[in-house]
């Protein structure tokens, strides 16, 4: 089967430069171009593939996809960054020289089309939807290294140079190509996949026949080569069940090239450097990990590896395929007037709390719902009372009792105290799963870590031995330093998934913002508060976020109470939203 390659070559080249240069837009004789799977030879031209492990100090190149422009960001795009942000961060934690990799793909018909439908050109249109992206990620706080836009013309000398490759090796060719085509996939179809009238199954559209000139790519020729890709690397494509999906369906079966992609490359050379594919590849490549949705999952792990093979560059170390979003157990779409608008969210309920949600409560790799209910109950157990209470409360009680100040270190506090070994245990737990992409188990060993922290404060009861004097209140002093050491770690633990929250937390406990921004994950490590130092005056760090319709319900069957009702409400979204 023969399917257009929306990006060609020339966006799986997208992130060569820094720059933000673009495959698509550029070699426009590549575009909208299928690029068909032939039979050929095994390829005499073999790829590197990078099994070594990156270690301290090593960089770690993650990437998005590059975000099509028809449209402004939606909830699946920001969840995919927002999961890209968090592991980007943890890995900086652990040390690595990490290059986050994110940007708009500015190609199609489909983007022609939305700027015409808004009387924009296609320029406008493009710059207009990619500053909403840049926009976005300030606002969720997505720490990427570099934006690339496909339709930088600095990409262009990169893309030739890699196009020179793949087309010296013999594997791309010109040919004529007829079929059914869906504008708004922007791939041809076979006809078996199609329903009634030749619509489209996904946009449920007649599909338009089409007949024109197009370039090929032998993939064929290289499926053996990727197939011993996939059998000795299982950890290319992850999760583990998505391995099958190219296995089973894209090589053996050899469907065609959709939109979309990649190259990643051209991010890596320098800025102010003239473009050079060689130069780019030594800066870094190949990338740790390429995080996409499972739908363009055969594109980023059998075509575009494919094409490296091609051009004799090494294949990423990891592609992963994580799943879709649905609100209310539904699919989301403007029709069913059910859409999920990310800024809405953040603006709503703040940034750690969408942050916290999606990556807490969707299991990375799997589908994923999203409730407004349930995202309150979660974010108000997790982050007010299990995170923020425990803190706040522990820190009026050293107000009242020791001044603000901690009375012994940390260390000292916990000499003999087993619950020291039970945080430790659970800070390995988190570090395990954030290095192994899991990050809601991630998550919840964190939490499981405060959990332990209002345990202690429940069964040790400093308030009443504050109260018995000498020896018991020396005990309570200590006790009250144990607990804050532990709310510390979380801060550091929970830092790639709530970086404000976690400043927050740090600002409470008397750190400067020079002393948090330098914080490792070393820092999880027992011992870093110390006897002396003054903490800050207790306010909350997360407030509660009122259910509004709730609130509503009992105040119209109270009466009175009401007014009362509303005006706490009010003062609590305003502490929220500050």
């Amino acid at each position: 089967m023969a399917s257009r390659m929306n990006c060609s070559v020339q966006n799986t080249l997208s992130l060569l430069n820094p720059s933000h240069l673009s495959l698509r837009h550029r070699a426009s004789r590549f575009s909208h171009r299928p690029l068909r799977f032939y039979s050929a030879p095994n390829p005499s031209r073999g790829a590197l593939f990078c099994t070594c492990s990156t270690t301290s100090g090593e960089s770690f190149i993650l990437t998005t996809p590059l975000y099509y422009v028809n449209a402004p960001p939606h909830m699946g795009s920001a969840y995919t960054t927002i999961a890209a942000d968090a592991i980007a961060r943890f890995q900086r934690l652990s040390g690595k020289k990490v290059i986050f990799i994110t940007g708009t793909d500015e190609h199609g018909e489909k983007i022609a089309a939305a700027a015409m439908a808004q009387g924009s050109t296609p320029h406008d249109h493009c710059n207009l939807i990619s500053q909403a992206y840049k926009t976005l990620w300030k606002d969720l706080e997505i720490s990427y290294d570099k934006f690339i836009r496909t339709t930088d013309s600095k990409h262009e000398a990169i893309v030739k140079e890699f196009y020179s490759r793949v087309l010296a090796n013999g594997d791309i060719y010109q040919a004529d190509y007829e079929g059914l085509y869906c504008v708004n996939c922007e791939e041809y179809k076979d006809e078996k996949e199609l329903l009634e009238n030749n619509c489209c199954p996904v946009h449920l559209k007649p599909c338009d026949s089409r007949k024109e000139e197009n370039y090929f790519f032998a993939l064929s020729k290289y499926q053996k080569s990727l197939e011993e890709t996939l059998n000795k690397n299982p950890n290319f494509v992850q999760p583990s069940f998505r391995l099958n999906e190219c296995q089973y369906l894209y090589v053996v079966s050899g469907i065609g090239i959709d939109k979309d992609d990649n190259g990643y490359i051209s991010a890596l050379s320098d800025e102010h450097e003239q473009p050079d594919l060689l130069n780019a590849v030594s800066s870094g490549w190949p990338a740790a990990l390429h995080l996409i949705g499972k739908d363009i999952l055969r594109f980023h792990a059998v075509y575009w590896p494919a094409m490296l093979m091609s051009a004799g560059l090494s294949l990423p170390k990891m592609v992963f395929g994580h799943g879709f979003l649905t609100k209310d157990g539904m699919k989301m779409g403007k029709s069913l007037g059910n859409t999920l608008e990310p800024n809405e969210l953040v603006h709503k309920f703040g940034t750690d709390a969408v942050r916290y949600f999606f990556l807490r409560e969707v299991e990375f790799g799997s589908d994923g719902d999203y409730s407004e209910e349930r995202f309150i109950n979660i974010v108000n157990a997790h982050l007010a009372n299990t995170i923020g209470n425990l803190l706040n409360r522990t820190l009026g009680l050293l107000k009242k009792n020791c001044q603000s100040t901690l009375v012994v270190d940390s260390t000292t506090a916990a000499e003999g105290n087993e619950f020291k070994d039970n945080v430790e245990k659970l800070v390995d737990k988190a570090r395990m799963h954030y290095e192994n992409l899991s990050l809601s188990s991630a998550c919840e060993a964190v939490l499981e870590i405060g959990n332990v922290g209002n345990y202690y404060m429940d069964e040790r009861a400093p308030w009443s031995l504050f109260k018995q004097g000498g020896t018991a209140s020396e005990a309570a002093a200590k006790d009250l330093v144990i607990i804050l050491e532990t709310v510390r770690i979380i801060a550091i633990a929970l830092l790639p998934v709530t970086p404000s929250l976690s400043w927050r937390i740090y600002e409470q406990l008397g750190y400067s913002r020079d002393q948090f921004d330098a914080a490792t994950w070393g820092d999880t490590k027992w011992g870093g508060l110390k006897g002396g130092q003054v903490m800050a005056q207790p306010k909350p760090v997360f407030a509660r976020i009122e259910n509004q319709t709730e609130d509503e319900d009992k105040g119209a069957a109270v009466g009175k109470t009401v007014k009362s009702k509303g005006k706490k409400m009010k003062q609590a979204q305003q502490v929220a939203g500050a």
